[in-house]
């Protein structure tokens, strides 16, 4: 089977092809049929493979704990892409961003100046991009913080790193096994042995009567 096929596309169906110069960050809001989490890095397409079960819950476990931890001047969101220049617009796995910045139910993107944190959870595709080419991008645009989170015998090692204005690069702060306690960009602590656990919901008596 085609890959063409498995997206719903005709064996007539014809890739993008790239204009002179590489694609620009607006033409992901543009280009037809382009399949979920395509990635634009230096005016090239990137695509994704499919995801790990490790790389689902990592996440999951990242937003859960940020969101009930992050002051209400910030916001979090995943898998939500960046625009870091024309040419390129990566979306990272977790992202911390002003809440100030969010423009309504139709934003396909946030630009770097409101992102507070990036976060890429490695997968066997990404190894090079999320070790190497990433962070170096998220740095130039002057995001302050980045975590790069790795699998280790089936739960995360996180690798944090801040920014340092003066060489606009990343030095890293820790290697953080079983827990991550943290001051930056705010005061928060993540259990990360709890990838598996199913995030605490209020039950139904707790929330508001929506009858009333």
């Amino acid at each position: 089977m085609s890959a063409g096929r498995e997206y719903g596309l005709d064996e007539d169906y014809e890739w993008p092809r790239p204009p002179e110069g590489g694609w620009t960050a607006d033409d992901l809001d543009r280009l037809p049929n382009l399949p979920p989490h395509t990635e634009l890095i230096d005016g090239s397409l990137v695509f994704v493979s499919p995801q790990t079960r490790f790389h689902l819950r990592t996440i999951r476990l990242l937003e859960y704990a940020l969101l009930s931890q992050a002051p209400d001047a910030y916001d979090v969101d995943r898998e939500f892409s960046v625009r870091l220049d024309r040419r390129n617009r990566p979306e990272p796995d977790v992202l911390v961003y002003r809440a100030d910045a969010a423009t309504g139910p139709h934003q396909t993107w946030h630009h770097s100046d409101a992102v507070v944190l990036a976060i890429e959870v490695v997968s066997e595709d990404s190894t090079a991009r999320d070790r190497e080419v990433k962070p170096r991008k998220y740095a130039a645009a002057g995001i302050p913080y980045f975590w790069r989170v790795e699998e280790s015998e089936g739960l995360p090692v996180v690798y944090t790193y801040e920014l340092d204005r003066s060489t606009n690069t990343y030095g890293v702060t820790g290697i953080h096994h079983d827990r991550l306690k943290l001051t930056v960009p705010f005061p928060l602590t993540i259990d990360l042995t709890a990838i598996n656990r199913r995030p605490p919901v209020a039950p139904p008596s707790e929330f508001p009567d929506l009858q009333a």
